[in-house]
């Protein structure tokens, strides 16, 4: 039995290549805790999780000061008992954001070390259920881009053997209408259109723009409302025949029991840092399957990659790079599917030397064992 010796934690913020703006808000950082944890046989899994650009220091503190040190003489190989002793740990300040992307960071880690010690990448590991996932794109589609650059992007992610392309929504009906039609026009009924309004409406809003959105043959209705606005969700879902998206925004695997059990969703976007790992995202996968219901993640698509092919219901992955500055290399892309690494572990293939570099001053903290 291999114990737990050491933890590093530390942080970095990568700042995004392109510009991001959605419908409540614009992405100018991605905080990005990094764990390594260290068994008494010298192995160590690399886990992460992030935030868009606020809050990574209070999942360091919470990391370092509460949940690190109770990983010392644990058995490494005890993922899920860990997993639900530090969510009891926690039970106070669960269910939300901080405590999740903490528990991710932890979690991720072991899962790592879990697949590498067993020689396994985590896609074989987690369930083995296929060998490529289709991807479609978000980079191109933000909400303050011109029409034309929305038809550009889309087209090009055709070309390229993507499925699908992602456009935000959340200007004035009249102007999402004309920009959903230009794109419909442009790449053809076969590639799918999907919509993502982050939040933005009420539920009169949504199923009026539900409503106007149907003619361009959308593909889904992403977080058409507040995320705790359950009952909000099931009068859409009722109201339109546009599947409706959920799940980026919900912490625990019982909330999305609660959209699955009312009918309020026809899609789970269940995000693995902000669900709290490997552990629990695979729970939703699994609970959203008996439902008959598709998995396509929040993106995490370094991550995500591996899971996709690990459940039997996923059906796409979002394209947006976000680990490119701290990895030795880049998802493996074919003809439009994105493929899992067969290296053991989660599949990335971190730059330790950028990491090091980019570490914010002040995050780095060791619990455990010195070298």
């Amino acid at each position: 039995m291999a114990t737990i010796e050491r933890v590093e934690i530390r942080m970095v913020d990568l700042k995004p290549k392109v510009k991001r703006v959605d419908a409540i808000q614009s992405f100018i950082s991605q905080e990005t805790p990094i764990v390594r944890v260290t068994d008494s046989d010298g192995a160590v899994g690399t886990g992460y999780s992030y935030t868009i650009g606020a809050g990574g220091h209070s999942v360091v503190e919470l990391l370092s000061r509460t949940l690190a040190p109770t990983l010392i003489g644990r058995d490494a190989g005890m993922v899920e008992q860990i997993w639900r002793d530090l969510l009891f740990l926690t039970h106070a300040t669960s269910v939300g954001a901080i405590t999740s992307l903490a528990l991710a960071a932890i979690d991720t880690a072991l899962w790592d070390l879990r697949c590498r010690k067993a020689g396994l990448p985590l896609h074989v590991m987690a369930g083995g259920a296929r060998e490529e996932i289709r991807l479609y794109t978000t980079e191109g589609g933000w909400l303050h881009l011109p029409t034309e650059a929305l038809v550009a992007d889309a087209l090009q992610a055709k070309a390229a053997g993507f499925g699908g392309s992602k456009i935000k929504v959340g200007r004035p009906a009249s102007e999402d209408v004309e920009r959903l039609a230009a794109v419909r026009s442009a790449v053809g009924p076969a590639f799918e259109i999907f919509t993502d309004a982050n939040q933005a409406f009420t539920v009169d809003e949504a199923i009026r723009r539900a409503r106007l959105y149907e003619p361009a043959d959308i593909g889904w209705f992403e977080e058409p409302l507040p995320a705790d606005d359950l009952d909000g969700h099931v009068r859409l879902s009722r109201g339109t025949s546009i599947p409706i998206a959920i799940g980026e925004s919900l912490y625990s695997p019982l909330h999305f029991r609660e959209y699955l059990q009312r009918g309020a969703c026809s899609i789970v976007q269940v995000d693995v840092a902000r669900i709290g790992g490997v552990t629990p995202w695979l729970k939703v996968a699994h609970l959203a399957e008996t439902f008959n219901i598709p998995v396509c993640p929040h993106f995490l698509m370094e991550l995500h990659v591996a899971l996709c092919c690990a459940a039997p219901n996923a059906r796409w992955l979002e394209y947006i790079p976000q680990l490119d500055d701290i990895t030795a290399e880049r998802m493996a892309i074919r003809d439009g599917f994105a493929m899992p690494s067969a290296s053991p572990g989660l599949g990335i293939e971190w730059d330790f030397e950028a990491i090091e570099r980019l570490t914010l001053e002040g995050s780095l903290r060791n619990v455990g064992k010195k070298d």
